[in-house]
């Protein structure tokens, strides 16, 4: 799809809107595309409306996927995509755990969304996935604070494909504009940080499906 060439401008998924909001999303897309660090654009479900050269190149080595690419919808790359952990480094308590929080939350908010019932169905087909959601979660967040499941200022683990970065750290800024605000959109940077680890030698293998090992069902 043209929005995943690299060093192509990026061209928005379709979304609701007036054709000033397709053309102002494409600008943002030129916006996004000069940030150095990857970045992108999502709605409330987490799919993706845009993103930029340096976060295709971060997600570069994923194989293919039918539902869980980090371009098409990033909450089902961190959950389903058995390639999630060779790139998110502490890949269960650094980015499933919030993210499940977090769309725990939005579920809440948005209640009969088919998107999110569709997410919400796949979590239940998991049977510790949905032990984790339905027992482990609150737990998790009694014992490290509500905090943790917030996304901006968080500072998470990444195994970039670059050897440049290599295992580096990342801080996700969270921004939004009155624009995509109104279309409940919203940006994520992951601004890569110079963190000097040892290397581990190899990259993290793909995972099953039933992964989450951090968080157990209640007794």
């Amino acid at each position: 799809m043209a929005h995943q060439a690299g060093g192509q401008r990026p061209v928005p998924r379709p979304a609701p809107g007036t054709p000033d909001v397709q053309a102002y999303l494409r600008d943002y897309g030129a916006l996004l595309e000069a940030c150095p660090f990857p970045s992108l654009v999502v709605d409330h479900r987490w799919g993706v409306l845009l993103t930029n050269t340096a976060f295709r190149t971060l997600f570069r080595d994923v194989e293919p996927h039918p539902t869980a690419l980090p371009w098409d919808n990033f909450l089902r790359f961190v959950l389903f995509h058995p390639d999630a952990a060779t790139v998110l480094g502490d890949h269960e308590a650094g980015w499933c755990l919030p993210m499940l929080a977090h769309f725990a939350k939005t579920v809440e908010r948005y209640g009969h969304d088919r998107g999110l019932q569709a997410i919400r169905r796949d979590i239940g087909q998991d049977p510790i996935m949905e032990a984790a959601y339905r027992h482990g979660l609150p737990h998790w967040l009694r014992a490290v604070g509500e905090r943790a499941a917030e996304h901006d200022g968080s500072v998470r683990s990444l195994l970039h494909p670059d050897p440049r970065w290599g295992a580096t750290d990342c801080r996700i800024v969270v921004e939004t504009t009155p624009t995509l605000a109104e279309l409940d959109c919203a940006r994520l940077t992951l601004v890569l940080r110079e963190t000097h680890r040892a290397p581990s030698g190899h990259r993290r293998s793909r995972r099953a499906a039933s992964h989450l090992r951090v968080v157990h069902a209640a007794d």
